[in-house]
């Protein structure tokens, strides 16, 4: 019996030496995976046993920033974050041999990396900043994360600029591997992905997320495996509406309000032009901001282009007032003609006239005394010249007042066809609001 207890007390003793002589670095842990030289097989070979068994990479997505929208080039700037997990069968270990050690650092190039491309990247190379380390744990599992400013495409819905939600698609998939190499998965849900995006978030700009989707798994696209993440990013428009909304909005109302200003002077006439060059103006800062596209027309669009054309209407109809008003302009030459005529006529008269003075004065002169009553004009030829004059003035006067009922008359055309103009005017701008606020009532909601 005392024999028995000296052998386990000998073996006990043994263990607890064997124990503290063990060494606990991590060189030793390298040197029993073979990574303490290169490894061209370990570095370039997919790392499993059995060929025939994928590898699966699991990936999550995580956005750091909103960065930039391109509507016209269709494209998103954002800043995002990659976490990704594979597993290396060559590279296991007990934790209990190596002095506990659960996981080990090692440089990325030591091992194989799965050649992961985003399909959506329009970006340059450079804006990668990728980890040189990776981290192994004993169960083989691998971990990998790189930060990427991304620049990627997106079919952008403009129809309800600037109140727009937009649908994003992020995929990643393999740029040379099939699906019988690599598949592709995810770690996390989308409700972990969404909070952790939304809480680590360094900025955002005119956008907000709203969700982050995984919109599809173990999928193929030309035989090979992809994961897609679908984000979807709500527009702030407050700056769209004060810049273009409620200025055009009070651009119509003051075009509305132009028609009770005087046609006297033209002074409404400049005020409507000035309203049209305005409106012009901000038709070209929204150029800038929107693609050229005739599909889908935005709606911010159509109701630039409608209050435009509204208001070179109604600077049309203003020109067709002031030429009804000034129609006299016609009686004007009239009025010319008659007096050139007249003026010719006494210019005739006038020489007769001095003769007929000059006659009568040197009749006088020689003293033929008084004139004989037969040089005289008689009553009847004097009562004659009188009645012609009454006449010429009469129809002088006749002429004038038919002139001038027509001038009245187109005046009154004018009045009724700007009265009636105003009332479709106003009319019609009240449905185009009421119509084009109800189309962005519910995006706005």
């Amino acid at each position: 019996m005392a024999a028995l207890w000296t052998l386990a007390f000998i073996s006990v003793i043994a263990r607890f030496s064997c124990s503290q002589t063990s060494e606990c670095s991590y060189y030793s842990l390298l040197d029993y995976l073979n990574l303490t030289s290169s490894n061209v097989a370990l570095e370039t070979m997919r790392p499993v046993k059995n060929w025939t068994r994928s590898t699966v990479v699991q990936v999550d997505l995580f956005l750091l920033g909103i960065l930039e929208s391109n509507e016209k080039s269709q494209t998103f700037t954002n800043e995002i974050r990659v976490h990704m997990s594979w597993t290396n069968e060559f590279l296991t270990w007990n934790p209990s041999e190596f002095c506990g050690i659960q996981k080990l650092s090692i440089m990325t190039s030591m091992l194989w990396f799965p050649d992961v491309i985003i399909i959506e990247d329009v970006s340059d190379g450079g804006s990668i900043r990728m980890s040189p380390l990776v981290t192994v744990y004993s169960n083989g599992s691998v971990n990998a994360d790189f930060q990427q400013r991304l620049t990627f495409a997106c079919r952008l819905n403009l129809f309800v600029f600037p109140f727009d939600l937009q649908t994003c698609y992020i995929t990643f998939s393999s740029l040379n591997s099939d699906v019988d190499s690599i598949t592709f998965g995810t770690i996390s849900d989308e409700k972990f992905l969404t909070q952790v995006s939304d809480t680590v978030m360094l900025t955002r700009g005119e956008w907000e997320l709203k969700h982050i989707d995984i919109q599809s798994t173990n999928q193929t696209i030309e035989n090979k495996s992809y994961v897609s993440f679908r984000v979807s990013m709500l527009r702030k428009p407050m700056l769209y509406v004060i810049d273009f909304i409620i200025p055009l909005f009070y651009f119509l109302i003051m075009d509305l309000a132009s028609f009770f200003i005087s046609e006297a002077k033209g002074k409404k006439l400049s005020f409507k032009v000035t309203i049209l060059l305005s409106i012009s103006v901000l038709l070209l800062l929204l150029k800038d901001i929107l693609p050229s596209t005739e599909k889908d027309m935005p709606i911010i669009s159509s109701y630039c282009m409608v209050i435009f054309t509204m208001v070179a209407v109604s600077v049309l109809e203003t020109m067709l007032v002031m030429f009804l008003m000034d129609f006299e302009g016609f009686s004007c030459f009239y009025k010319k003609a008659r007096n050139c005529e007249n003026a010719e006529t006494d210019v005739q008269l006038e020489p007769m006239e001095a003769t007929a003075v000059e006659d009568s004065a040197e009749t006088l002169k020689k003293g033929e005394g008084k004139l004989k009553r037969s040089d005289l004009l008689s009553d009847c030829d004097l009562l004659k010249l009188i009645l012609d004059e009454v006449k010429a003035v009469q129809e002088k006067s006749g002429r004038q007042d038919e002139v001038n009922g027509k001038q009245e008359c187109y005046r009154r055309l004018a009045v009724i066809i700007d009265r009636v103009f105003f009332v479709l005017y106003l009319i019609a701008s009240t449905l185009f609001v009421v119509l084009t606020y109800l189309m962005w009532i519910p995006q706005m909601l």
